[in-house]
């Protein structure tokens, strides 16, 4: 075309060979046309785009060039290049051609989520050909998309997350290519813990567009909550180079930094056997967003262990089960539950504990802690002779004794012989307890036995029978 146009610029007979030089000029486009068209029908869309390309270069005040091409690049899901090209093509031609064009128009904006704009296209067809079967159609689709969008704005509100990612999964079935309500349906995986769906999600964007602050916000957001803050930042970072006023990251930035140095802090005063200032720490550490449920779990299990440092098991236990809550398999607050079940000698919660971690982690420590507990459990069913007599299990044999004179005068039946005859019953039966009791605990074989949990009837009944 350059060489036509040197041509028509030397000629004296400036007015018949423009005419000439601009049919050269139709023809040769018209030759690329043909030859897109055929690249288009074998579906080799990158040749055919390149052919209408030079269409184009050679004449580009043709709206037939512009909507071949855009109909090219929807094909290669180039749908922003493509609405350019069904824009121009609308604005060079007729209405003929305006009703393709803005069909086309109207599909790359639906495929870009800009559901409005698309339905205002459609409209504009159906003002031009109310009988359109296609745009009827399309119109449909762009009102759902614009319902599936109000639903997921009032869904996310309420922190119905599961809800927003289906409305974002049926919008994208008509916005196939909207970054928008992909990255909103990424933000959703990553608050329900589905991380790795948000990354995959986050990932294929950014590999079409690294700079993108929204996808580098849900990567963060990814690492934030599966407790890799140092990582977590530098994308939000990243995010806010990209995009400074992406309110979103700076909190989340924020958020991070708040967190990862309260941890820090109630970690180092704990080490110091700063015990009030560390629950204070972690309980201030747990304000900071509720969300972020990997650390706050940590930071309850954290807690958990301060509280049976302060000697406060219930309170430790409370928060042990608020982490296993937030995380059902977080081995750590199962054993410092258990650990606090053994304390406080509610032993088959700490058996069902230590059971689940056995399962999870089949190692020798933990068959030892199940071991134990399960035979605390089964002493704790027979008489508690130590109880009986007073004494604690580490009770000296001299301390035995005393205990038991003392309260076999106290229990004594010549002492009650006065009482009413439900009294004496009672004292009798106490009598004849502490006398069982002493007869073991005072018989070093008997007392070994019984504190390895055996039953001793049972061991007699075995013995009679031989």
């Amino acid at each position: 075309p350059s060489l036509v146009l040197l041509q028509c610029l030397l000629c004296p007979h400036t007015g018949p060979v423009v005419s000439v030089c601009s049919n050269q000029v139709n023809m040769e486009a018209e030759g690329f046309k043909d030859q897109g068209n055929a690249f288009y029908v074998k579906k080799d869309y990158s040749e055919a785009f390149n052919y209408y390309t030079k269409a184009i270069d050679a004449c580009p005040k043709n709206a037939s060039y512009y909507g071949n091409r855009a109909a090219t690049l929807m094909m290669l899901c180039r749908f922003r290049e493509a609405l350019v090209d069904s824009q121009r093509a609308v604005r060079l031609d007729d209405c003929f051609m305006k009703v393709r064009g803005h069909l086309r128009e109207g599909k790359c904006h639906l495929s870009l989520g800009n559901a409005m704009a698309a339905s205002r296209c459609f409209q504009k067809v159906l003002e031009l050909e109310p009988s359109n079967s296609q745009a009827q159609q399309e119109h449909k689709n762009a009102t759902a998309v614009l319902e599936y969008e109000r639903m997921a704005e009032l869904d996310f509100e309420k922190r119905d997350f599961r809800k927003v990612v289906y409305s974002m999964d049926k919008a994208l079935g008509l916005a196939s290519t909207c970054h928008r309500f992909k990255i909103l349906k990424a933000e959703c995986l990553a608050l329900l813990g589905r991380y790795l769906e948000a990354q995959s999600v986050a990932s294929d964007i950014l590999r079409m567009d690294s700079t993108n602050g929204d996808a580098l916000y849900v990567r963060g957001l990814c690492l934030y909550y599966e407790d890799c803050i140092d990582k977590a930042v530098q994308f939000f970072v990243q995010a806010l180079r990209m995009a400074p006023d992406h309110e979103k990251s700076r909190l989340a930035c924020r958020n991070a930094k708040a967190l990862k140095a309260k941890k820090e802090e109630g970690n180092k005063v704990f080490k110091n056997s700063n015990f009030e200032a560390a629950y204070r720490l972690y309980s201030e550490a747990l304000a900071i967003d509720p969300n972020n449920i990997k650390t706050n779990a940590k930071l309850y299990c954290n807690r958990g262990t301060v509280g049976a440092k302060l000697n406060k098991p219930d309170q430790a236990i409370e928060d042990c089960t608020s982490a296993i809550k937030l995380d059902d398999t977080y081995i750590k607050a199962y054993l410092r539950r258990a650990q606090c079940y053994m304390d406080i000698e509610q032993y088959e919660e700490a058996v069902r504990d230590y059971e689940k971690v056995y399962q999870t982690e089949k190692t020798k420590e933990h068959k030892h802690l199940l071991k134990t507990a399960q035979l605390e459990l089964k002493k704790s069913k027979r008489k508690d002779y130590y109880k009986v007599l007073g004494v604690g299990k580490n009770a000296t044999e001299d301390e035995i004794k005393k205990a038991y004179r003392k309260r076999a005068l106290m229990h004594h039946p010549d002492r009650h012989s006065a009482a009413t005859p439900e009294v004496q019953k009672e004292e009798e039966k106490k009598f004849k307890e502490m006398g069982e009791a002493f007869t073991v605990l005072s018989d070093p074989k008997k007392k070994t036995r019984y504190d390895c949990g055996h039953d001793l009837e049972e061991d007699s009944n075995n013995m009679g029978g031989q």
